[in-house]
């Protein structure tokens, strides 16, 4: 059973990998025997965690730039001849402002990097794999994707990561013949750069994620790894255009 969940030399590019959800998917497609180029824009802490981390290889790239992407996926091809795995990552939220009031530049700079990149590092990935005739493509979105984020009114972070789930389930349909599979991982609360203002000792953030979560908790990162694993891996196989919810029950209330 545990031959379905290998990815040993597997190819992987991971964006958003400086920090957070990012930062522990390296490592954990890392620990798992894949190869992974390590893409965020702080070039310093992805060199940091190559360091650490055998098997990583740090590139430098806005996601937001379509020419910053082609480098990318250039770079992983070059060095490894493949790519077995996109997990889209990367990620930016609106700062609380009423719609009405919401900067539009702001807005579109969030929508860009949270969903329209996804759909940009796909498309770019997609030759590559559709040769080979296999390939996964992760999508981060959200306990969001499903419902509003009142009263932290984030408009351009939900629209974006309601997108998401439509991106996963266009792009599995078109690719399912071809043997490249699209699914989503959408997490509840767990506790990094883009959280961290909920987590403070001072904040009411964290009782209010605490009262509002059936489990009654923010997430572990670890809680993670094996919806990453899962779809990563042969395990998930025949599945494609799904999303797997780890939110500790948020979205079932």
């Amino acid at each position: 059973m545990t031959s379905l969940w290998d990815i040993k030399g597997r190819v992987a590019i991971v964006t958003g990998a400086s920090s957070g959800i990012g930062d522990r998917f390296v490592r954990v497609l890392a620990a798992a025997g894949a190869q992974v180029v390590a893409a965020a824009r702080r070039l310093d802490r992805l060199e940091a965690l190559a360091a650490e981390v055998p098997g990583v290889v740090p590139v430098a790239c806005d996601v937001a730039d379509d020419e910053a992407c082609r480098a990318l996926v250039r770079t992983a091809l070059d060095r490894f001849g493949r790519i077995d795995v996109l997990v889209n990552n990367a990620g930016l939220s609106d700062a609380p402002w009423k719609a009405e009031e919401e900067p539009f530049d702001e807005y579109r700079k969030v929508i860009e990097v949270n969903l329209n990149a996804c759909f940009v590092l796909a498309a770019l990935v997609a030759p590559a794999m559709l040769e080979a005739g296999r390939g996964s493509v992760i999508n981060i979105g959200s306990a969001h994707s499903f419902v509003g984020s009142s009263p932290n009114n984030q408009a351009a972070y939900v629209i974006s990561k309601h997108g998401v789930l439509g991106l996963t389930r266009e792009l599995g349909l078109q690719w399912a013949k071809r043997g490249i599979r699209v699914n989503a991982i959408c997490p509840g609360y767990f506790e990094t750069e883009l959280t961290s203002g909920m987590f403070e000792e001072d904040s009411s953030g964290l009782a209010w994620i605490t009262r509002n979560t059936p489990m009654r908790r923010a997430g572990e990162l670890s809680e993670l790894d094996g919806s990453l694993l899962f779809l990563a891996s042969d395990a998930s196989s025949y599945v494609t255009g799904q999303t797997i919810v780890v939110d500790g029950g948020w979205t079932v209330r």
